[in-house]
């Protein structure tokens, strides 16, 4: 199967940053986005979709992006995430990873089907990280910052499995949220987490003359 090129970019003026994000799906966790510049002549070999890449794959194009490859990274929280929602969340995400590159790129490739809302010059490409090398660069950046940080948390809050499952709904994560309860990067407003967060909240007693018609939810 073909990998990313520099075929599509070549329509477009440089230096021309490819941004992609990762954490959409996980019920705990930020969603971060990368933005990537990559030099057309001096780039690593084997650059593909993060998720076609295994582990050590990865993370080795990750090194030799970073001494080769002008990046930046944006991050939201899962507080953030919870009061934008997710879709929001990842276009800001992706302004902050845009600006965040030490040089200003002329033009942006984005994954996907829709930019951000900002003033400049973009395009969005469905499954940009299969078919542009530039986009396809973010996506690894993007995947291997969120599991480290993902790592970092599983310390942080062990019995969750996230050093595995990165946050993701597995059947691990399903459990633990049953014996563990949440932590506070749980994501609130996520179906499978919003369902244990109300399961645990008692309803009021009902008193004479009183009617049962709502209960207040903890945060």
């Amino acid at each position: 199967m073909a990998r990313p090129c520099f075929k599509l970019e070549r329509d477009f003026p440089m230096p021309l940053a490819g941004v992609d994000e990762a954490g959409c799906a996980p019920l705990a966790g930020p969603v971060v986005a990368a933005a990537v510049i990559l030099d057309r002549e001096k780039f690593p070999r084997g650059i593909d979709d993060s998720k076609k890449l295994d582990l050590e794959t990865r993370e080795a194009i990750f090194g030799r992006l970073q001494k080769v490859a002008i990046i930046g990274v944006g991050i939201c929280s899962p507080q953030e995430i919870d009061q934008l929602n997710i879709y929001w969340a990842r276009m800001l995400a992706m302004t902050r990873a845009v600006a965040a590159l030490p040089q200003e790129p002329v033009f942006v490739l984005v994954d996907g089907n829709a930019t951000p809302r900002w003033e400049r010059p973009s395009k969005a490409i469905v499954a940009g990280d299969a078919k542009c090398r530039s986009i396809a660069a973010a996506s690894i950046v993007a995947k291997v910052t969120r599991d480290r940080i993902m790592a970092d948390y599983a310390r942080e809050y062990p019995g969750y499995g996230w050093e595995r499952n990165r946050g993701y709904p597995t059947p691990e994560h399903i459990r633990a949220l049953d014996a563990l309860g949440l932590t506070p990067i749980h994501r609130r407003t996520f179906s499978k987490v919003r369902d244990k967060l109300e399961a645990t909240v008692p309803l009021p007693l009902e008193m004479p003359g009183a009617s049962l018609s709502s209960h207040t939810a903890i945060s």
